[in-house]
């Protein structure tokens, strides 16, 4: 790939469809998938009453059963084959030119880094590429989209602990790195974020962590209350973006997340922006009005609305995590 006039558009682009995961796995939920489906439902079925059409992904019959009887009319089902629901990761990443045209990328997938490998994870990507019309490329090297987010000026944000973790891509170097951002996606800009949130499973993606909310604007967590976990995390992420010119845009983070004692990786920056709408993943905590209040804000074109993702989050993300856009064609509007 050496097209360099392909870039990917921020997500706040005008949208064609999402496509959303339906969680289908037991032992990805251990007593948490039927209110993980409930809530990967509801946050489609809020997308879909928006006008916006949502292409549920789901893996069986049994389960295009279950998700028929708790998803709105206007959800549209298609059974493929995949592992995990995270199809930021998996599905493709579309790029645009000035024109508009759309072409799909792929990258390589190890199952972050290894640690889940499962049926059809490799391949959801192309598959889904395919059904909207595009032959994807495939990139010589290992890239998950929850690792970056852009804000459509070239500019790219992503965190040190996923992207120069040896688990991925052992042989490349920061510069080599960049370089295939640029061939591959277009951004020539990149702010280095150093970790992610503890304990995600992903090594530190950077869309639980700091999302753009328009060109120069990162949002960020600001911890909440003294025990929050992730503390010195959200301000060296501060100090970083501040320091590249960024605007920062603070966000309440929920606080201290725990089940059964281990810390969870839970952020309301596990957003997904959509064309009418932003839906936020609410955790029953004192923060949520609060979160959601702050991200409203950013979005005053937006209808922005919480819902409860606390059982999605037990399979290791969120509402961001589970979908991927297409892009609309500037010709489509």
């Amino acid at each position: 790939m050496t097209d360099t006039t392909m870039r990917m558009p921020p997500e706040w682009h005008p949208q064609d469809w999402l496509w959303i995961g339906f969680p289908h796995d037991p032992v990805e939920w251990p007593g948490f998938l039927g209110r993980a489906q409930e809530q990967i439902a509801a946050f489609a079925n809020a997308v879909a009453e928006s006008g916006q059409e949502v292409r549920l992904i789901v893996r069986d019959e049994a389960n295009a059963a279950r998700a028929a009887a708790l998803c709105s009319a206007k959800v549209k089902l298609e059974t493929r084959t995949y592992g995990d629901v995270w199809l930021r990761d998996t599905g493709p990443l579309v790029v645009m030119d000035d024109a508009g045209n759309r072409a799909a990328r792929r990258f390589g997938f190890n199952g972050w880094g290894g640690k889940y490998l499962m049926e059809g994870d490799q391949t959801i990507g192309a598959e889904l590429a395919r059904s909207a019309g595009m032959e994807p490329s495939t990139a010589d090297w290992i890239l998950e989209g929850g690792a970056l987010d852009c804000d459509g000026t070239g500019l790219v944000v992503t965190t040190e602990q996923c992207l120069l973790n040896p688990n991925r891509n052992p042989n490349l170097s920061r510069d080599d790195i960049e370089a295939r951002l640029h061939r591959d996606l277009g951004f020539d800009q990149v702010l280095w974020l150093g970790e992610g949130l503890i304990n995600d499973h992903t090594d530190g993606h950077v869309d639980n962590l700091a999302r753009f909310v328009a060109p120069h604007i990162l949002a960020l967590p600001q911890a909440t209350g003294a025990d929050d976990p992730n503390a010195a995390i959200y301000a060296d992420a501060y100090r970083r973006a501040e320091a590249f010119g960024l605007t920062v845009r603070d966000i309440p983070s929920p606080g201290r997340v725990e089940t059964d004692g281990r810390i969870e990786p839970a952020s309301y920056m596990n957003f997904a922006i959509t064309s009418k709408l932003v839906a936020v993943p609410i955790y029953g905590t004192a923060h949520d009005e609060d979160g959601v209040a702050a991200i409203a804000e950013l979005f005053p074109e937006r209808e922005v609305v919480g819902i409860m993702a606390d059982a999605v989050l037990a399979g290791g993300g969120s509402f961001h995590c589970a979908s991927q856009q297409m892009p609309a064609l500037l010709t489509d509007r």
